[in-house]
């Protein structure tokens, strides 16, 4: 695995100095490709300075970004951080040790994002939404609230482990997020060419069909297959009476 290949994003932290302890979590374990999107607080800054130990480096290489797609561009797989129940997002849900071992796995050959959200309130559900894989951290269930350096120290000293394991490389890999992202902009879009969307909850239904690709994480050429289906689908759609045509003939359903 390339170091640099895995990024730790940190969306809208709201103290210094967790960036600071952030970045000295990263450096012990040889990791220093830090991310900072829309923090809430001053940065650079002399607590995260402080906290981060003589991490300056990781600290001074942080990029920052306005928005998530500026910090996922480029990433193959998007795992978040999150103890939320497992029915608001459409990921499959990994303990620590496994999305180490993914971590490794798919480091080795693209970029890799660790979602963190707010210490407070962690990640959006829109956030969760941009994520192929949600990571559980075991803890206790009466106090199973962690720091925000706390659970990166303890991610990347995962990832640290797997590193020190034999790790197989699959045949394939699924396609990158930045290209899911492409394929369910575009099967929204059909979806609501010929009304599907409309008829359901958008939201939801978008969810479902996230977790449903999701699932079978299809590679590059077959996201390429999927796409020339709706790409062929959308060229026929002018053929196709418009919704409110339809529903004065009376087919709207």
């Amino acid at each position: 695995m390339t170091p640099s290949n895995l990024r730790i994003v940190l969306v809208g932290t709201s103290h210094p100095g967790n960036i600071g302890s952030v970045a000295r979590a990263m450096k012990t374990m040889g990791l220093n490709r830090l991310e900072l999107v829309a923090p809430e607080c001053d940065f650079p800054h002399e607590q995260a300075t402080a906290n981060a130990s003589r991490a300056d480096d990781v600290l001074e290489g942080a990029g920052r970004h306005a928005s998530l797609d500026s910090a996922l561009a480029g990433c193959g797989l998007v795992m978040g951080l999150s103890a939320r129940p497992r029915r608001i997002t459409s990921a499959e849900v990994l303990d620590v040790r496994e999305a180490g071992r993914r971590v490794v796995t798919e480091a080795a050959e693209r970029p890799v994002a660790m979602l963190f959200g707010r210490e407070r309130s962690g990640l959006t559900n829109a956030e969760l939404d941009r994520c192929q894989a949600l990571v559980h951290i075991p803890a206790n269930p009466d106090y199973s609230s962690l720091n925000l350096a706390a659970a990166v120290q303890v991610v990347c000293h995962e990832v640290n482990m797997a590193l020190g394991a034999q790790v197989v490389t699959p045949d394939r890999l699924p396609a990158s997020a930045q290209d899911m992202e492409y394929f369910y902009e575009h099967l929204a879009r059909v979806a609501d060419k010929v009304d599907f969307l409309r008829k359901h909850n958008p939201e939801i239904l978008m969810r479902r069909l996230r977790q449903l690709f999701y699932r079978a994480a299809p590679d590059d050429h077959e996201l390429q297959m999927l796409r020339g289906l709706l790409a062929n689908v959308e060229k026929r759609l002018p053929e196709l009476p418009q919704a409110g045509e339809r529903q004065a003939r009376g087919g709207g359903d």
